[in-house]
């Protein structure tokens, strides 16, 4: 039953599909050929010449792409839009370069890029909110106990009971805890609201006598040998055997699992950028919105040189070595704040709320944050990101990776002019390890959204410890 609701979920999901691209393509249409806004009008292809187009080339190839990047695979544990958004972003891209590969190939000169470029966007738009739509109607009949999938669990061991105790305090996932399999002493007893149905000899009777749709081995490592006999009896009944490993507890992350051939990789820290196309978005971004900021912010940047220049001497640009991406260490720009000092000074003190090596310029602009524009230019040489974990001196880096648990997982990805630990207030003389925290948070959840949300925080909120 649960296997004809997801078909039947699908088959909606690509009839809506279509009709958001088909109504993208009429939007994109409308406004490059009936509006001015993108350029003169002039002669174009006849509507029925779109219209092919529409039916042989682009709707097929948004259906593949989004079968391809996973857009119909079922999405319970999905808890926000973001990582679908993210999906939906990427098909978008592909779809744009090969519909004007497509346009090469069959040399139609004619035929207006600028109005793919439109449907790419108003369809990522539109796609977006079509999803957040359909899943929050799912999350909501879910919760009201309807499309439920049901679970046998296979254990009683701690292991187990903190899998049902998360399945009954997420009930958005659409799951059912009907039972558990553990020792002889244990049935009957209640385990988050279920019962101990039978022992672990008892499977082949359970699953015969029940419908189950997942049977979830939840079972210590001194029980490992039972696992293939456990398997063959699940799929006797043609129900696939989902295992939760012993050795999960070991795990410092969400893990991920990569294959070398035939055999299973688990990667103990799952890190979105490691994906390619996740880092060509990453880099994209990072590039377009330095640009802008320093053109935006030019007029503020040469004020500051001027004043920087005309009451303090020594450089105008303080350079300073920082640990990046994978511990390397690259010299990070900003506008100089401090008299000139020793060399050995500036690697191993902190700056302080009322520090006396501070400037009357370097105070101002270090609390409104002027002094970290020049760092544009960093993200452009690529050597950081305009959000991530903030790099430090090698001084501290040294001291810190001995000190603090992890730290080092913060260098997996490249060091951001503002983050996910700054917008929480943890800057300057603040807790490490809650800063670490914070980092390590940000590499395994990153997405776009996540990016663009910490962009507007940083932009509105005043942070007390900038100084």
């Amino acid at each position: 039953m649960i296997k004809e609701n997801q078909r039947l979920l699908n088959i909606i999901l690509v009839l809506v599909d279509v009709l958001v691209v088909v109504t993208s393509l009429a939007c994109s249409f409308w406004l490059r050929f009936h509006t001015t806004l993108f350029g003169p009008i002039g002669g174009h292809l006849s509507l029925q010449s779109y219209l092919l187009f529409l039916v042989f080339a682009v709707i097929p190839t948004y259906l593949i792409l989004y079968f391809a990047f996973g857009l119909y695979k079922p999405r319970r544990t999905y808890k926000n839009i973001f990582s679908e958004a993210t999906q939906i972003i990427k098909v978008n891209i592909v779809a744009f370069l090969v519909l004007v590969s497509i346009l090469f190939i069959i040399n139609q000169p004619n035929f207006s890029r600028i109005m793919l470029f439109l449907l790419a966007l108003i369809s990522t738009f539109f796609g977006i909110i079509e999803r957040f739509v359909v899943r929050s109607f799912l999350k909501r009949i879910r919760i009201n106990n309807r499309n439920l999938k049901h679970i046998l669990i296979v254990g009683d061991n701690e292991l187990a009971y903190s899998f049902a105790e998360k399945i009954q305090n997420n009930p958005y996932l659409g799951f059912s805890v009907n039972g558990f399999l553990g020792r002889s002493e244990h049935i009957g007893m209640k385990i988050s609201g279920s019962e101990v149905i039978g022992s672990f000899k008892d499977l082949d009777d359970v699953l015969d006598k029940n419908n189950f749709d997942r049977v979830v081995l939840a079972i210590p490592l001194k029980y490992y040998y039972k696992i293939n006999e456990l398997v063959e009896s699940c799929e006797r009944v043609g129900i696939k055997a989902e295992i939760i490993p012993d050795y999960i507890r070991y795990f410092p992350a969400q893990p991920s699992v990569d294959m070398i051939e035939d055999i299973p990789i688990i990667n103990i820290r799952y890190v979105p950028l490691d994906d390619e196309f996740n880092k060509f978005l990453k880099y994209s971004s990072d590039y377009v919105i330095s640009i802008i900021a320093i053109i935006i912010t030019s007029p503020i940047m040469i004020l500051t040189a001027i004043a920087i220049k005309l009451t303090s001497r020594g450089p105008i640009i303080f350079k300073q070595e920082r640990i990046g991406h994978n511990g390397k260490p690259f010299m990070m720009y900003k506008f100089r704040s401090m008299r000139v000092q020793d060399p050995s000074e500036e690697k191993s003190e902190w700056t302080t709320k009322d520090d006396p090596r501070k400037t009357l310029v370097g105070n101002f602009i270090r609390r409104t944050s002027i002094d970290e524009l020049p760092q544009f230019f960093n993200v452009l040489k690529g050597d950081m990101s305009v959000v991530g974990p903030r790099p430090e001196r090698p001084y501290f880096v040294e001291q810190f990776k001995k000190d603090v648990p992890k730290y080092m997982v913060k260098h997996q990805v490249r060091p951001g002019i503002t983050g996910w630990a700054q917008i929480h207030g943890c800057r300057g003389d603040t807790s490490i390890k809650k800063r670490i925290e914070y980092d390590i948070e940000y590499v395994e959840n990153w997405h776009m959204g996540l990016d663009l949300a910490i962009m507007i925080k940083t932009a509105l909120k005043k942070n007390p410890n900038a100084y």
